[in-house]
């Protein structure tokens, strides 16, 4: 017993233990206070810039859907400015969200670490403290997969706005009954149907719309090759730690296989994004076919 201790009849946790109390409750605070900036920031830092603040969705989309008529009418392959300053609009938003779920990801990433960390060093008969680290532990490294979900997908929103803006129109049965909305989108169907090179030269907005789809998954496919990587790398000090563990501690080998089994499958299901991704954005035009059908 310590001094304190001594003084007081009772026993005092350890320094390091109070630190890592004060630190996890800093940084719970912090994650906190980004979910709420998640949320409510990205649309407020989007509408700083030059153009309209979209306070819902259905506003931007009733927006976008009247700009992409007006763009498709036009013949040019130019935005014109409604639909240039959308597009400007919902990159600023997607880097908001990006920026913000990466500083989410990073404050995750190290109160799982400090949970982790006080799980396997939790000593004793304490069986519902190591239940509940262990509890917390879990919780914190699903959020940090969510927010890493997030980061890859605000990042590829900004690679290719107005992609990422397609979304917004209604397809299938939904946009063929939506009065001149729906006429310009069974236009865009026809020409998506037809063969490149074949019958009259395509609208110029069909060629932009293809190669920012196009572009729009390229950007996927690239960040998940790199996530697969990082998380592959990840896994191998795991795996390491794991072989040396004698196998007396159990509950430092079973944290230490569950981590390495849960990075190596999930640069699995990454890599198969990637590939899925690579393959739309080497022949885009079905995809972007299927996709006004409906059917995407």
């Amino acid at each position: 017993m310590t001094a304190a201790s001594h003084r007081t009849g009772r026993a005092v946790p350890p320094r390091s233990a109070t630190l890592h109390g004060r630190a996890l409750a800093v940084l719970g605070a912090a994650a906190s206070a980004l979910v709420a900036a998640f949320v409510v920031v990205p649309g407020t830092l989007a509408a700083s810039g030059p153009g309209e603040d979209f306070g819902r969705e259905s506003e931007l989309a009733d927006a976008f859907r009247a700009a992409f008529v007006a763009y498709w009418n036009s013949g040019e392959r130019a935005f014109p400015p409604d639909l240039d300053a959308l597009v400007d609009y919902w990159f600023r938003y997607h880097v908001a969200k990006a920026v913000i779920a990466a500083l989410l990801l990073s404050v995750l990433v190290a109160a799982g670490t400090l949970l982790w960390k006080a799980f396997l060093r939790a000593d004793g008969p304490g069986a519902g403290r190591r239940f509940a680290l262990a509890s917390a532990g879990v919780l914190t490294t699903l959020l940090a997969l969510l927010s890493l979900a997030a980061v890859m997908a605000n990042v590829q929103g900004a690679a290719a706005p107005f992609a990422s803006l397609l979304p917004l129109l209604p397809t299938g049965a939904t946009g063929a009954a939506d009065g001149a909305l729906g006429a310009v989108l069974a236009q865009v169907g026809e020409r998506l149907a037809v063969a490149p090179g074949a019958g009259e030269h395509a609208p110029a907005a069909l060629d932009v719309m293809i190669g920012d789809f196009a572009r729009y998954h390229e950007a996927m496919a690239a960040i998940a090759a790199t996530v697969a990587v990082v998380l592959a790398v990840m896994s191998v000090p795991a795996w390491r730690r794991f072989g040396r563990t004698g196998p007396a501690e159990r509950r430092t080998r079973r944290t230490l296989g569950s981590f390495g089994a849960l990075a190596a499958s999930a640069a699995l299901l990454v890599m198969v994004v990637a590939v899925a991704n690579t393959t739309t954005a080497a022949a885009p035009r079905p995809a972007l076919l299927a996709f006004f059908e409906g059917g995407w």
